[in-house]
């Protein structure tokens, strides 16, 4: 008796052991069918889509990119991309995105410009970081000029990229001016009026920006030379 409750508890055994082994199996071929799909050309790129593109043109991207065409999904060199990307000044970061079953997204951030600096080579379109977006003969339109002390790479010139920044279109629409030969002393000039901002350091400029909207409000650039709000909490007005 004993030995035939053994050979039955054994035989159990056997089959329970089979299968497991049996699903564990189908688990191992199904992970490799997947993956030899997914690395095969069933999941290979045939479109790259270009996302966030305002100032840049999204279709030049596309073109550069073109190279990872046929590459599957998983293997898209990433390497390759950021070194096709960086040769676009526009774009401040992106990120990829897989969108199986033949789609690459690249969604993109662009530099916004603050200005132009005035170099031998021409006119500099600038980001905040001092980035070079563009080079023209000309100043372009509508862009306000940059005068700073110790060029792009100076501390005044980060003062004034902080106070850009901070305008709000309302304010930073007019601005066509923008100077500073330290990180204290940055000042503003507004359109056709040409009404003088002092803005002092690019400490509290959020503060500072709220505070000279409301006194514009009240008292408009036409009839204004100058605000002062260098002290936020105590502003002046001539």
């Amino acid at each position: 008796m004993l030995r035939a409750e053994v050979r039955r508890f054994t035989v159990r055994q056997r089959r329970r052991r089979a299968v497991w082994l049996g699903a564990a199996a189908s688990i191992v071929v199904l992970v490799l069918a997947t993956l030899a799909a997914a690395y095969s050309p069933l999941f290979a790129v045939e479109s790259i889509q270009v996302e966030g593109a305002s100032q840049l043109d999204g279709g030049a991207v596309e073109d550069a990119l073109a190279g990872q065409l046929g590459t599957p999904l998983p293997l898209v060199d990433e390497s390759a991309v950021k070194a096709t990307l960086v040769t676009f000044p526009l774009i401040e970061s992106y990120t990829l995105e897989a969108r199986p079953p033949h789609e690459l997204v690249v969604r993109i951030v662009e530099r916004t410009p603050i200005g132009f600096v005035k170099t031998a080579a021409g006119y500099n379109l600038v980001d905040a970081a001092g980035v070079v977006l563009s080079t023209t003969p000309d100043p372009l339109a509508g862009v306000p000029s940059i005068t700073v002390r110790g060029g792009t790479n100076s501390a005044a010139f980060e003062a004034i990229g902080q106070v850009m920044r901070s305008l709000p279109d309302s304010i930073g629409s007019k601005v066509t001016a923008v100077s500073a030969s330290t990180p204290d002393d940055v000042a503003l000039k507004l359109g056709a009026t040409n009404t003088r901002v002092v803005w002092g350091s690019a400490e509290d400029s959020a503060l500072k920006a709220v505070v000279l909207q409301t006194t514009m409000k009240a008292r408009p650039p036409a009839g204004v030379s100058v605000y002062d709000v260098s002290s936020p909490r105590a502003v002046v007005v001539r």
